[in-house]
């Protein structure tokens, strides 16, 4: 775990535990973490959340299909060495859960890198990451759950994120499902999944990566 002393950048957030940014250029401007929690609401998270249930899920062009953005950041968090698990809002408590008992394992305090997976323009592989407030507010979900379990040593950035969940918890499902992400899915007859991403703390598994498949921790 990095140290104040060791910070290359202002930006990299290494002085605290709990950190947030947002897509794979926020990872690689944070300073290296144990756990990276990658939050890809619609849909890549709250997908492979349910689909664990039946078997590992590959990190193959199937999953990248799903969702270019979450499944590109898992994989590089992944080949970075850190523990790599998917959080959305459906099983929020659960990762915030399996981090205390990895810090509990470790015997020492444990930093936490919360990536947002955002969004880019179809077909614009190089542009920059679209704020997706789907992803903000499933960010502030794990963020505020860590911090009922005592993790909360938060940078600014991860704190505006849980105040952001606390604030519109009772409007979350409002929020997803008028988002630009929810309109795009309720246009191609997805309602069902955009509801079922809103759900919060319904689901007690929590994927992480393990030789390029995520399996139910």
């Amino acid at each position: 775990m990095s140290s104040p002393a060791a910070s290359a950048s202002p930006f990299d957030q290494s002085r605290y535990h709990v950190r947030c940014e947002w897509g794979r250029e926020g990872l690689r401007r944070l300073a290296p973490a144990d756990i990276v929690v990658v939050v890809d609401v619609l849909r890549f998270s709250s997908t492979v959340t349910e689909a664990v249930a039946d078997g590992p899920v590959a990190l193959d062009e199937r999953a990248h299909a799903v969702s270019r953005n979450g499944a590109a950041v898992a994989d590089e968090a992944g080949r970075g060495g850190a523990l790599v698990l998917l959080g959305c809002l459906r099983n929020a408590s659960a990762v915030a859960e399996a981090v205390a008992r990895e810090q509990h394992r470790r015997a020492r305090r444990t930093s936490v890198a919360i990536i947002c997976a955002g969004e880019r323009v179809p077909g614009a592989d190089d542009a920059p990451v679209r704020f997706a407030v789907e992803d903000h507010l499933g960010a502030g979900a794990v963020i505020d759950a860590l911090g009922i379990r005592g993790i909360d040593h938060t940078s600014p950035e991860a704190a505006a994120a849980g105040e952001a969940f606390r604030g519109l918890r009772g409007a979350v499902r409002h929020l997803l499902t008028a988002s630009g992400s929810g309109q795009e899915l309720l246009e191609r007859g997805a309602a069902d999944e955009v509801s079922r991403a809103a759900e919060i703390d319904v689901s007690s598994r929590v994927p992480v990566l393990r030789h390029g498949a995520f399996t139910a921790l």
